[in-house]
């Protein structure tokens, strides 16, 4: 990479240039402010996945619990850092304005060691098909979760109208395929917004009833059973990876140079997640122990004002934030069309393929409905190889002419992608044999 990066600094006599920016190239039809950019960054990351924490508390204990929320958060974030900033070093050596998460891919394999450059091709469908995989994965959770919140409502208060959770599903096809026409990040960006108050105020509200009820911290364990760790890595890297949204966000900032830094929109948004994501985890479980679902609304009571208006404000958190998480998705559709179509049909073409999409994704939800296990297995299969695997590799082969002193972005980059391997191994495996376990007990 090194060598493309020397080239484009001589012009064609062989002289000295001034080195590309691509910052000075970007034109960005509706930029975001940093305010923006960071809502927008921590939405794609909490949701259903702050919810959880208690529940990967409960299995991994508290001690474990603290020490690997914060470790992830470290990892996960310097995961983002490195992409972002190879990415950056991509722009430069290709003399374009911006890239994609997978033309970064593309690009790293392209440009690097010769032996690296037949795998270009096969490194940027891999990431997409990764990205496609994951976001209608997240997609599917949002609609279980939405589905499964109103539910618990209409129990409660419409005892005369007692439907399966795949019904409440269906009712919220037609306006989430309303939502998801929306194309701009920066019109979504309100939604982020409105949807960020939307959590915190559940995130209040779980801690009013965290700290109204009795706390036991005589049966809470500080490192619990080592088989279920797995399962708690999954949750955790599910709820701290926005891993998808990270390139769309930063290519439409109208100051990129704010993503990285300290402080910065990363930085913030990180340290935000991570604090939400610990604090209502340990609280969550020291109440609720072992009994908790896969979000902690659904642990809360149905005859109080306080816990309606939790249940109610995640499920509109979640709807809001659904068009988000569903951008990566018709992103990767329309890279792939836009130049099939003809441009009179282009408008009719992105509104019937945004409908599809949903469709699909609620499909799916409707046909899995296990939070708890879905979010586990997007967490482990997914984003671990998006987050963690993806990032670690093209940042060495990026750096394969400069991986500093005695090789240490190597052997810190084989530690990420090992311990990528190794959550999504063991956190398929064990929710697998979940899975197994709930339906052989259905069946009995």
């Amino acid at each position: 990479m090194n060598v493309v990066k020397a080239e484009h600094n001589k012009d064609d006599k062989g002289g000295p240039i001034e080195q590309y920016n691509p910052f000075e190239h970007r034109k960005v039809e509706k930029p975001n402010s940093d305010i923006r950019s960071t809502a927008n960054l921590i939405k794609a990351s909490l949701g259903s996945g702050l919810l959880a924490g208690p529940l990967a508390f409960s299995n991994a204990g508290w001690g474990i619990g603290i020490l690997g929320t914060i470790l992830v958060g470290i990892i996960c974030g310097h995961c983002i850092h490195i992409l972002v900033k190879t990415s950056r070093g991509c722009c430069i050596a290709e003399r374009k304005p911006l890239l994609g998460y997978a033309e970064t891919c593309k690009s790293v394999f392209k440009n690097g060691p010769k032996r690296a450059r037949p795998f270009a091709t096969t490194a940027s469908i891999f990431a997409e098909f990764s990205l496609m995989c994951t976001y209608v994965g997240v997609c599917c959770i949002y609609t279980v979760l939405i589905g499964d919140s109103i539910k618990q409502l209409f129990d409660k208060y419409v005892p005369s109208v007692v439907l399966p959770v795949e019904y409440y599903c269906l009712i919220i096809l037609i306006p989430l395929c309303l939502m998801c026409q929306i194309k701009y990040l920066k019109w979504l960006a309100i939604f982020s917004i409105l949807a960020n108050i939307l959590l915190f105020v559940t995130y209040l509200l779980c801690l009013y009833y965290i700290f109204n009820g009795e706390m036991n911290f005589s049966d809470k364990k500080a490192v619990g059973n080592p088989a279920r760790y797995p399962a708690f890595l999954s949750t955790v890297i599910f709820a701290m990876e926005g891993i998808g949204v990270v390139m769309p966000v930063e290519n439409a900032m109208k100051k990129p140079k704010h993503f990285l830094g300290f402080p910065s929109v990363l930085v913030v948004a990180m340290g935000v997640i991570v604090f939400l994501y610990a604090s209502l985890g340990l609280f969550g479980y020291f109440r609720y122990g072992d009994v908790l679902r896969g979000s902690i609304t659904l642990n809360l009571p149905m005859d109080e004002w306080p816990a309606i208006c939790a249940k109610v404000s995640i499920a509109l958190s979640i709807f809001f934030t659904f068009p988000l998480q569903f951008y990566v998705v018709i992103d990767i559709y329309t890279k792939y069309t836009d130049t099939h179509v003809n441009q009179k049909y282009k408008i009719v073409t992105q509104v019937a393929a945004r409908v599809i999409g949903v469709c699909c994704c609620v499909g799916i939800g409707i046909a899995l409905p296990l939070l708890e296990q879905i979010i586990n297995i997007v967490g482990a299969a997914f984003y671990s190889i998006l987050g963690l695997i993806i990032p670690a590799t093209i940042e060495t082969v990026f750096r394969w002419n400069d991986l500093g002193k005695c090789n240490w972005v190597l052997w810190k980059n084989c530690f990420i992608i090992l311990f990528g391997l190794f959550c999504l191994i063991s956190g398929c495996t064990v929710t697998i044999l979940d899975i197994i376990k709930i339906q052989n007990s259905k069946t009995m």
